[in-house]
């Protein structure tokens, strides 16, 4: 069987000490496969942000394992963690993040420049052309629409070729019609040319285009839907909330 993209055991993860001890993830093992499209969701307080970024290695567990495509992260230390970041991950976050001075193109190129390698225009050029934004290559961040700033941020996350796509609410700060738009494109980069990704998000419309959505409750999983719809996320979504 092929190796999970993401893997993650009995993991658990907690904040503050003494009375104001927050338990976020409580023995939580999960996995999720290459070239799957999972969203997470859960009411507020449930653990998905901490789910996301104690998967991508953005912040360290109290117990338990993870791994990422079988490179065990607890053994990893911060620097090989942060390699492991750069070169193997991508991230996609709510606000766009982009150096508005920077062009498109300089703006997608820019994980390679951090890398010390000098980006060749053709690499970055394709990646703005698989986000369809090759005609936008010289504009800057002012001169884009929300949607365009998305899909650089997009195309800055591809252009180091991760082996997992870590999105959390890429399509909060969007418009509806402009979110459906990233929302195809994400789907598109899964159906088409197998790239993992994993999404937090609270919209059941963005949700409806992975392939399965995990709900979380209380720092673990509280179920899951195969081939979700719009409709049947929110009828699951309002059923947990209720139950909280």
């Amino acid at each position: 069987m092929q190796e999970p993209a993401v893997r993650l055991r009995s993991v658990c993860k907690t904040y503050g000490a003494g009375g104001s001890l927050v338990t976020a993830l409580r023995d939580v093992s999960i996995d999720f496969a290459a070239g799957s499209f999972t969203a997470i969701m859960g009411p507020s307080g449930s653990g998905k942000s901490t789910l996301l970024q104690c998967a991508a290695g953005l912040d360290r567990i109290d117990s338990g394992r993870i791994a990422i495509a079988g490179t065990e992260l607890a053994g990893l230390s911060e620097t090989e963690l942060t390699l492991l970041r750069r070169d193997r991950l991508g991230f996609v976050f709510q606000s766009f993040n982009l150096v508005p001075a920077l062009t498109a193109r300089q703006n997608a190129g820019l994980p390679l420049q951090l890398a010390g390698r000098r980006p060749r225009d053709k690499e970055v050029d394709d990646v703005l052309d698989r986000v369809g934004l090759a005609d936008r290559a010289g504009h800057r961040p002012s001169e884009l629409s929300g949607g365009q700033q998305q899909r650089v941020a997009i195309a800055r996350a591809l252009i180091t070729k991760p082996e997992v796509l870590f999105a959390d609410e890429p399509t909060g700060a969007l418009d509806s019609g402009t979110s459906r738009d990233v929302l195809r494109l994400l789907r598109e980069l899964v159906g088409n040319e197998g790239q993992t990704i994993v999404m937090v998000t609270h919209d059941p419309m963005a949700a409806a285009h992975a392939d399965r959505v995990v709900f979380f409750a209380d720092g673990r999983p509280a179920g899951e839907l195969a081939d979700p719809t719009a409709e049947s996320v929110a009828a699951r979504m309002t059923s947990l909330e209720s139950a909280c």
